[in-house]
């Protein structure tokens, strides 16, 4: 069977997948931009390794599965895509983030950095000899917005710091071995007014673009932090600017933006908006979830949903399963 890797690769970022098959697959590398060889190698293929699927695609006949090395799909365009192929997704990202996600609330608390600066320079300020005293995440409240598995993974790592986790969930659920309850969306408001962190962590569809305006910030305390480490749109940027420059709340943990480099290209703004000039917010660049054990991760997880297809066995993380043909 015939296996089309949509990317140059170029950095290795699917190299271990071969190592974990166990199954035979013809695999053939290509350029989508040469669209005579991407034409050709695309109507044998069985399954495509790839993030986007979007424009005038080459037909995929043969086509059975669409393997996303990521866990967004905000790239697909289901309507352009045979119904006889299914789509799944990968994950192995949400250790990391909720390390990340726990280490900036940590920073956020106690402010390592700041103490670390201003010691070096002989300023005891912030010890037990003339305060002022850092906080401490026992006993705060983290809200969650979209309780997938990003949002089990912070909050079990929460709960060991003695924080009260809420969520809500476009799935709710009256009972959560973690948590307990999980609220529906409906329960957004009330989450904001109760939470000193909240965390963005659902998926971008067309319910959760721009969740998050101005409505939402008047929601949370003057004092909460809101953090993103979902998709940039899902917070409408002038309305998370304003309320940080306003200071209507207390500051926000950034990973996630709404402009991003061109291909091949490593610098420029996040944003429109000067975000860089406030100081009530930590900005990072999409990396919360790029840990040193994704990649062997998620390489794995491709190559047993391969595996999966080559046994005929139901295949795992399937975001659009396949209709058969009449």
């Amino acid at each position: 069977m015939k296996l089309l890797i949509k990317t140059t690769d170029t950095d290795g970022r699917l190299k271990l997948v071969p190592e974990y098959l166990d199954t035979q697959w013809n695999i053939e590398v290509v350029d989508p931009s040469d669209y005579p060889a991407f034409e050709r190698a695309l109507r044998g293929a069985v399954a495509m390794i790839s993030m986007s699927w979007r424009g005038q695609m080459p037909p995929a006949p043969a086509l059975e599965l669409l393997q996303l090395p990521g866990a967004g799909a905000d790239e697909i365009d289901f309507s352009m895509l045979d119904t006889r192929t299914t789509v799944c997704n990968c994950y192995e990202h949400e250790i990391g983030i909720a390390e990340y996600v726990l280490g900036s609330m940590l920073e956020w608390t106690i402010g390592v950095r700041k103490m670390d600066a201003t010691f070096r320079g002989g300023d005891w300020g912030g010890s037990h000899l003339c305060g002022p005293r850092h906080g401490e995440l026992f006993g705060r409240t983290l809200g969650i917005v979209g309780y997938g598995r990003i949002g089990r993974q912070v909050a079990q790592r929460a709960q060991a710091f003695g924080m009260q986790v809420r969520a809500c969930s476009r799935t709710s659920s009256k009972r959560d071995a973690l948590i307990g309850r999980v609220a529906g969306m409906e329960g957004l408001y009330e989450l904001l007014a109760q939470s000193d962190f909240v965390l963005v962590a659902a998926p971008l569809t067309d319910a959760t673009r721009g969740l998050l305006g101005p409505s939402a910030f008047a929601a949370m305390k003057p004092t909460a932090v809101v953090i993103n480490v979902a998709r940039g749109a899902i917070i409408q940027q002038e309305a998370l600017f304003d309320a940080l420059a306003q200071e209507r709340i207390g500051g926000a943990i950034i990973d996630v933006w709404y402009d991003y480099p061109s291909p091949g290209q490593i610098s420029g703004r996040p944003a429109a908006l000067p975000f860089h000039e406030l100081r009530n917010i930590l900005m990072t660049p999409h990396a919360s979830g790029w840990t040193e054990g994704l990649l062997p991760r998620r390489n794995r997880a491709i190559a047993d949903n391969l595996n999966r297809l080559a046994r005929g066995e139901p295949l795992m993380n399937i975001v659009r399963p396949a209709v058969s043909a009449a």
